[in-house]
């Protein structure tokens, strides 16, 4: 008996079967498309609004009050983060110390991956020293030499480490701080202060041993320059 051939699909039936089967599901699916759609352009317009509201804020911004209502009303914006290091300096120049680096801190917190970081970090530490805490301050540039190694302010961060362990004595440890900057950011301005501090930095068994030498004398006695003695002449 001959055998039946069996007969292509339709890939028309075939949609329209699964259309027919499925056409709640793919209605609800396509209506979560549009709302999801909808709610991100809504929310990227929000943020820009926001953020053009912000600048134009930021812009007419220059007391300590003011970047403070930027602050308050667009914490989470650019031109906020750019108010909280004004505000700090604003701060700092009216030797409020404590205060600028509470401002500062909260500006890391709230933007840890900003360009700036380090900046502020410094800024820290030069607060610190400015309140006399040189062991938190030390502690500070240690962490922007650490964990901002590839950043501009890495070296001048090793290069103030390197002049408070001299004002503490720490001579061996300044000098191999120097070291570094001159090997690891040989091209960078640190690296010529580096090498200016060095030459100052005189190892610690130096001093010792120029004031115990001794200038050495020689062991054979200098003899004085032999004379000519001239023969008396003939008496008349």
């Amino acid at each position: 008996m001959p055998i039946a051939k069996a007969q292509p699909a339709d890939p028309a039936l075939e949609a329209q079967v699964f259309w027919l089967k499925y056409r709640k599901e793919l209605l609800a699916l396509l209506a979560i498309a549009l709302v999801a759609i909808s709610v991100l352009t809504g929310y990227r317009v929000y943020r820009e609004r926001r953020e053009t509201a912000a600048s134009a804020m930021f812009g007419l911004a220059g007391t300590a009050n003011e970047y403070l209502q930027v602050i308050n009303r667009y914490g989470d914006t650019p031109a906020a983060a750019a108010a909280y290091l004004l505000l700090a300096n604003i701060q700092r120049d009216e030797r409020k110390f404590s205060e600028a680096n509470a401002t500062l801190q909260t500006f890391v917190d709230k933007f840890p991956q900003h360009e700036l970081v380090s900046t502020a970090r410094m800024a820290m530490a030069a607060n610190l020293e400015s309140l006399g805490k040189q062991e938190e301050a030390l502690a500070m540039y240690q962490l922007v030499a650490s964990t901002d190694a590839g950043s501009f302010n890495a070296p001048h961060a090793l290069l103030t480490q390197a002049r408070i362990l001299q004002a503490k004595n720490q001579i061996e440890d300044a000098r191999r701080i120097c070291e570094t900057i001159m090997t690891k950011y040989r091209d960078s301005y640190a690296a010529i202060e580096a090498a200016r501090l060095l030459r100052m930095l005189k190892p610690s068994g130096s001093q010792n041993s120029s004031i115990g030498a001794t200038p050495s004398l020689s062991a054979t006695p200098v003899m004085p320059a032999p004379t000519a003695s001239i023969p008396p002449g003939p008496r008349p």
